[in-house]
């Protein structure tokens, strides 16, 4: 996946297929929903795991949005659309640390059955997004960045689930917290990713000629 920033930015998708656009709105539209879903859930079962995938899936359907309203436009603005994502990445994940480091200081052992359920449904919503985006995955860093959300979502969810057996096994908090910091770490390496790489795109795009291309 890193080489597509070394492409020229002509042979890289850039997301300009009706095909593409209606994938994005049907991933859309699956993560809104289990927003909705796992943060009720998340709050049922005072599951600070739940909390922070809730909180992923509420940011990838605002910043899958965003991918969607730049496709088309010239390179410095989807690469722009992309920093702005990576940046948002990072500021979840400092708040699901926060989030977190919090936690460890209240009692409370989360409801293991309402983490492995909705677990599995979030991650069967997931796997169906990674399956629908898989074609796209190598596109500029806006298209990538999507990709790179639902595949973090799915392994996020991989190990929720597993985090339920340990809480049920253990009957402590500390799998259920050990997950969001996890999940906090992915939140912070894809955003480097992104902005990496939007950067590139964005210093490709400052070239004379670059933008009338676009």
């Amino acid at each position: 996946m890193n080489g597509c920033c070394d492409h020229d930015s002509q042979l890289t998708f850039e997301g300009k297929d009706t095909a593409y656009k209606w994938t994005l709105i049907f991933v859309i539209g699956l993560n809104a929903t289990m927003f909705f879903v796992e943060m009720g859930a998340g709050f049922n079962a005072t599951s600070q795991a739940l909390k922070a995938d809730a909180l992923d899936f509420l940011s990838d359907s605002l910043t899958y949005g965003m991918t969607l309203a730049v496709i088309g436009h010239s390179l410095r603005v989807r690469a722009t659309a992309a920093m702005l994502k990576g940046i948002s990445l990072a500021v979840i994940g400092m708040i699901v640390l926060g989030m977190t480091t919090y936690r460890v200081f209240i009692l409370g052992v989360p409801n293991e059955i309402t983490m492995g359920v909705i677990g599995f449904m979030a991650l069967a919503a997931n796997v169906i997004s990674v399956m629908a985006l898989w074609r796209y995955k190598d596109g500029d860093s806006n298209v990538r960045s999507v990709w790179l959300c639902s595949r973090n979502d799915a392994v996020g969810n991989i190990i929720i689930i597993l985090a339920a057996v340990a809480v049920g096994a253990t009957q402590s908090r500390w799998p259920d917290l050990a997950v969001a910091a996890i999940m906090a770490g992915l939140f912070l390496h894809s955003s480097t990713l992104i902005i990496r790489q939007a950067r590139e795109e964005l210093d490709r795009a400052r070239q004379p000629g670059t933008e009338a291309d676009e």
